[in-house]
């Protein structure tokens, strides 16, 4: 287990504010785009769904890929085009419980992956190292790929998900139809995340620094289904959602390797945990920061808890088609499930 983080003052989960706008907009807001999405875009618009209308995926499926023994949901027909969507911490694939079936009947073949750590997905080999830097995630997206031989997939996830669409963009851009990234540009470094924050930037990665000890990771495994919830209350803080809603995702933190998986992720930002010498070179090629070449739109919710950094911060680190998008109306950090026809209509218009 290992833990860090702190991406850039930005990059990552920080709970300081943002302001509050309205759920009507919430649906297509879009500002500030100054590529040539915004033109191509809405070819396909998609019916309107009141968010938690839907409760379950099914039966879930299971598909050995790299590493993992990857669980998943699939929807839509299998010989549609390819979107793959991606949760982040803590959060599961019920983030996308609204979206599936939005996207599925626009024609999508959508599968939806529990992380490694979470849910079903487990590691094929006790001997496995319990890793969760970015270029590893990003490789268990292409091994998953490959088991269920999709050539090239959109590629849309918002946290830990949106960081990794990133990732795939800029690592196997052949492989990346588009990408939608919710808060932008999250790539980063251990190197990147070694420039002290002033005290309120840094209150904002609280959890982070609680998980660099040892209590704090005895802390997380004790008190696992408490501390995810406070998050999401900090990440969403106008989203109402019931406890029926916050009971279908924590099930997946029972993972034998959650907390281990989640240690890593935050200890490796921060540079308190090594990552694989395997992965040195991957690595070494997101530390410069590569640009992005597929067309993407990136999000944001105007009510995210997280602290996230303005559209211009990040503007630059997208060279192809790209819009930006705001979801206003109180919506929070997990925009799939708090606005699913505002996410699910990204996936297609970038696919436009």
């Amino acid at each position: 287990m290992s833990t860090d983080d702190i991406d850039t003052a930005f990059n990552r989960r920080r709970f300081l504010g943002t302001a509050a706008m309205t759920l009507t907009a919430a649906q297509l807001g879009m500002i500030g785009a100054s590529n040539t999405l915004s033109g191509a875009a809405k070819a396909a618009s998609i019916p309107s769904i009141k968010p938690g209308t839907n409760t379950s995926f099914g039966s879930l499926k299971q598909i050995d890929a790299g590493l993992l023994s990857v669980g998943y949901a699939e929807a839509g027909p299998s010989n549609g085009p390819a979107v793959i969507l991606l949760h982040g911490w803590p959060y599961d694939i019920y983030s996308f419980v609204d979206v599936a079936p939005l996207l599925a009947s626009a024609g999508y073949h959508v599968v939806i992956p529990y992380l490694r750590g979470y849910g079903t997905t487990t590691f094929l080999s006790s001997a496995t190292v319990r890793n969760a830097q970015q270029s590893a995630v990003g490789l268990d997206i292409i091994a998953l790929m490959d088991a269920l031989k999709i050539q090239k997939a959109t590629i849309a996830g918002f946290d830990w998900g949106a960081r990794t669409a990133d990732v795939m963009a800029v690592l196997w851009p052949e492989r990346c139809k588009a990408i939608v990234s919710v808060s932008g540009y999250l790539i980063s470094s251990p190197a990147g995340n070694q420039t002290p924050l002033p005290p309120q930037a840094a209150s904002a990665f609280w959890y982070q620094y609680y998980f660099a000890t040892e209590v704090g990771k005895a802390g997380y495994a004790k008190y696992l289904a408490e501390f995810n919830k406070f998050i999401w209350h900090q990440a969403s803080p106008k989203w109402n959602f019931d406890d029926a809603t916050y009971n279908r995702t924590a099930a997946s933190f029972n993972n034998p390797d959650h907390v281990d998986i989640v240690m890593h992720d935050y200890r490796w930002r921060l540079g308190l945990a090594d990552g694989e010498r395997k992965y040195d070179d991957l690595e070494k090629r997101l530390a410069a920061l590569p640009v992005v070449t597929v067309p993407a739109i990136t999000m944001e919710g105007d009510s995210n808890g997280a602290a996230h950094p303005p559209s211009t911060a990040y503007r630059n680190k997208f060279s192809g088609k790209y819009d930006y998008r705001l979801i206003t109306g109180g919506v929070g950090h997990n925009i799939p499930q708090e606005a699913p026809q505002a996410f699910a209509q990204a996936v297609i218009d970038v696919d436009a």
